[in-house]
């Protein structure tokens, strides 16, 4: 298929209002389930399955399956910017993600053996802005050799991480972020080592975690990362 017959089905896919809705919707980097972006694109369940394929099909949404559940986001930071360039078109702004998820669990609480929230959302997110962490495969990461120096020089043991019968590391998507946080064996280590170093305390009677702005700085200086 030649470029200018592609963008007409990318526009085509676009160009359905119910379509456009979920798609702007998704420009927070919140990836939504199929119940949430039917009520955005104001159509039945039914209906919103239909759509999703097509822009899955079309290579516009990526599907993540966790537990129980599917969540749609955007394919990629050229889907992004083409809608973004698309809005500045029409006028209108971006849209904004809004959470119901208590304040102390939105902040850091664990997500199995891992740190989950905000404060690890800002982790995983700097560690790819720095150059720590690149894609290795569908679902996985690999650290640079730059990324590799810095844990190390934090203590991390990436020999007994990779020795591991697991995953070394891999995005996992926050519930209440709606965007990835770190998992796998390095996710662990990296709990594990806020905790040890008291950059974070755990609640006693809940997944909640304490991590003070001091907190925030000091762990984010520690993998040189810069501090908020």
């Amino acid at each position: 298929m030649d470029a200018d017959t592609y963008l007409a089905r990318i526009a085509g896919a676009i160009g359905e209002p119910a379509r456009a809705r979920i798609l702007c919707c998704l420009l927070d980097r919140t990836a939504r389930t199929s119940t949430e972006l039917a009520v955005v694109a104001e159509v039945s369940p039914s209906t919103a399955s239909a759509h999703l394929s097509r822009l899955k099909g079309e290579g516009l949404l990526r599907q993540l399956a966790q537990g129980k559940h599917r969540y749609y986001s955007l394919a990629g930071d050229d889907v992004a910017a083409a809608l973004e360039a698309l809005l500045v078109v029409a006028g209108l702004p971006r849209p904004a993600h809004k959470t119901s998820a208590p304040t102390r669990l939105r902040t850091a609480r664990t997500c199995y053996d891992h740190m989950a929230g905000s404060v690890a959302v800002l982790l995983h997110d700097r560690l790819i802005a720095h150059g720590c962490l690149h894609e290795d495969g569908e679902r996985s990461y690999a650290l640079t050799a730059d990324g590799a120096a810095r844990l190390t020089q934090a203590g991390i043991d990436l020999d007994a991480l990779h020795s591991q019968r697991r995953r070394f590391a891999c995005p996992c998507l926050d519930w209440s972020e709606r965007r990835p946080h770190l998992g796998g064996a390095l996710g662990a280590a990296l709990l594990h080592k806020a905790l040890q170093q008291g950059w974070a305390a755990q609640d006693l009677d809940s997944r909640a975690l304490q991590v003070s702005a001091a907190g925030k700085r000091r762990m984010l200086a520690a993998f040189g990362l810069g501090a908020e």
